[in-house]
Formats: C-alpha cells, sequence, structure tokens
C-alpha cells in the first residue's frame, strides 16, 4: 500500500512540527499549511487521504476551513479530523456539523492521532 498522504493545517509551530513527525513516523507522505485558507487550497490541489485541522488559526478558521472542504465536490470524501483545545461537547457537535469525522482535544495523546489515522484510512 502507498504512503498516506496527511495534510496537517496547523498555525502553531510546536503543535504541527509534533503531528508531523509523528505521522512521519508512520511512513505518512505529509502536507502543511499553516492556516484554513491555505489548508482549503492545499486540500483541492494534493487531493490528501486524510486531514488534521486545528480549529482557532488566522484568516479562516478550521470549522469554516473543513466546512468548505466537505461541501466542495473535489474533496468531500477527504476525511477531516479538528485537532483544537476548543474541545467542549458543544464544539464536538459543532465539527459534525462541519464535516469533520472526529475531534481530537488537545492536550491529546499521540496515540489518539494514530488511531483515526488508522480508523480513517
Amino acid at each position: 500500500m502507498p504512503s498516506p498522504k496527511i495534510l496537517v493545517v496547523e498555525d502553531d509551530t510546536v503543535q504541527q512540527l509534533h503531528i508531523c513527525k509523528l505521522l512521519n513516523s508512520i511512513d505518512a507522505e505529509v502536507i502543511v499549511a499553516t492556516n484554513g485558507s491555505e489548508g482549503v487550497q492545499k486540500a483541492q490541489e494534493e487531493k490528501p487521504d486524510l486531514i488534521f485541522m486545528d480549529v482557532v488559526m488566522p484568516e479562516v478558521d478550521g470549522f469554516a476551513a473543513c466546512r468548505q472542504i466537505t461541501q466542495d465536490a473535489a474533496t468531500k470524501d477527504i476525511p477531516v479530523v479538528i485537532v483544537s483545545s476548543k474541545n467542549q461537547e458543544a464544539d464536538k457537535v459543532w465539527a459534525q456539523l462541519q464535516g469533520a469525522k472526529a475531534v481530537v482535544g488537545k492536550p491529546y495523546e499521540d496515540e489518539e492521532i494514530l488511531n483515526h489515522v488508522r480508523e480513517l484510512l
């Protein structure tokens, strides 16, 4: 099986590097975007197999970017996992209404990220 292509949309450099390292450890091809609008653009250009999306970002937030990706015919089949410190029940419900397949709360265990990779790919 070819390496999965995973898009990480995260504006916090430390968080971004951590997720990228984790995904590289399972031999994924990792693409990075630092805000929601860049995330939407890269999703359209790169057609990743999976997207990990932060919520609180400059320009376009993760919920809006998730909605754009899951409603666009070209990208609607790409699963989006919201990774956010906004992890109240209402935030989880809202994430699912935007089309997210799952929500991972920060701080998270590495295994949570890897479980979603296994489940959604």
